[in-house]
């Protein structure tokens, strides 16, 4: 798509090994830097825009130093463990905003990072003092299961409130690994929720109903301090009916960006889908942040895409970028998010200023 294309120019290569002290994450092996090809991003001071993305690497930097007593490796594993469990408290709140934000994740494309984002996002706004729902609207399952929710069938789902009309407040299950924080999970019969869903009226507006028939789900005037400050709808990679219910449920959206050409190209169909659903079912629907996630910044191609999407979006571009990572990754083999699983990593360091930024823009919304 020639609106964001990321340009024809072959990369160079770089004249000397990329240091690993350079690199976006932790975990990534010296061998690693020293293979790539790829000549290294630009620095934020050069590049012409003036728009500097914030990195894993900036964040740590600017973090409190915990390792300054050379501890050994079981007091850092309970060091990592006491942030995990009491994180919320040893962080200083942020201001909680005047009603519920619910808020869509979506992009048709696979692969690139919409639940990995969404439940890291949404431990990290609990751990920032924050009343968080999730969503999870994806069949697979994969938000309920790196929240440690069960999932299997049997068990009270979206399914449940989509089709059968059961209340919200009936299917939500409370994740065990950070507190303020609640599910509600999705089994493998959503995966036939949208045939099931053909013949019913104003089908598309089922979720809607059922996320504003949450009693706690409203304005600091009427619920007071037990509302729900966020409700994240995971969606699936599609724009069928369960992602088109969730664009009607939705004020605001969250479209993760994976940082490389691929992912732009389905970007243009994505909002027009938005701009559907804007003029026909929600006006109120407004694409308010864009995430960059699986940033490299050794790499060129990383860097120009970033600075394409901040372009085209200007401020909807949070500056702060998710590294690739293997803790990331490994966290939902234990069913936790990354925020519980390796809170002091750099891929949980970013999450945490992104959701931080979410939360400052949108503290009076």
């Amino acid at each position: 798509m020639s609106e964001f294309s990321t340009g024809d120019a072959p990369s160079g290569e770089r004249s000397s090994p990329q240091e690993l002290g350079s690199s976006p994450q932790g975990d990534a092996p010296a061998h690693e830097a020293d293979d790539s090809r790829e000549t290294p991003a630009a620095p934020a001071q050069e590049r012409p825009s003036g728009f500097a993305v914030r990195t894993a690497a900036d964040i740590a930097g600017a973090a409190p130093d915990f390792d300054h007593d050379h501890a050994t490796p079981l007091a850092r594993a309970a060091e990592h463990v006491v942030l995990a469990r009491h994180g919320a408290r040893m962080r200083p709140p942020l201001g909680r905003p005047s009603s519920t934000r619910v808020f869509v994740v979506a992009n048709q494309k696979g692969g690139v990072g919409k639940t990995t984002s969404t439940v890291n996002i949404a431990a990290a706004l609990a751990q920032l003092g924050q009343r968080v729902l999730v969503v999870d609207l994806d069949p697979q399952g994969n938000a309920s299961t790196a929240l440690g929710v069960e999932h299997h069938r049997g068990v009270p789902s979206t399914y449940d409130a989509l089709v059968d009309g059961v209340p919200l407040a009936e299917v939500v299950a409370t994740s065990p690994e950070v507190e303020d924080l609640q599910v509600v999970p999705a089994t493998i019969d959503l995966a036939g929720a949208e045939i099931e869903l053909v013949s019913v009226v104003a089908r598309e507006g089922r979720l809607r109903r059922a996320i504003l028939g949450h009693p706690q789900v409203g304005s600091a005037a009427e619920l007071g301090d037990e509302r729900l400050d966020y409700v994240l709808i995971d969606c699936p990679p599609s724009l069928g009916l369960l992602t088109l219910n969730a664009l009607v449920a939705g004020n605001e959206m969250l479209i993760p960006i994976q940082a490389e050409y691929y992912a732009l190209e389905g970007l243009g169909q994505l909002l027009e889908t938005v701009d559907m659903v804007k003029a026909h079912l929600n006006p109120a629907l407004s694409v308010s942040t864009i995430l960059v996630t699986m940033y490299d910044a050794r790499t060129r191609l990383a860097a120009g895409v970033a600075e394409e999407v901040r372009e085209h979006f200007g401020d909807q571009v949070l500056k702060t970028t998710i590294p690739r990572s293997v803790r990331v990754s490994e966290a939902p083999s234990y069913g936790q998010t990354v925020m519980t699983y390796d809170p002091g990593s750099p891929g949980a360091l970013s999450y945490l200023e992104a959701a931080r930024e979410i939360a400052t823009q949108g503290a009076n919304a």
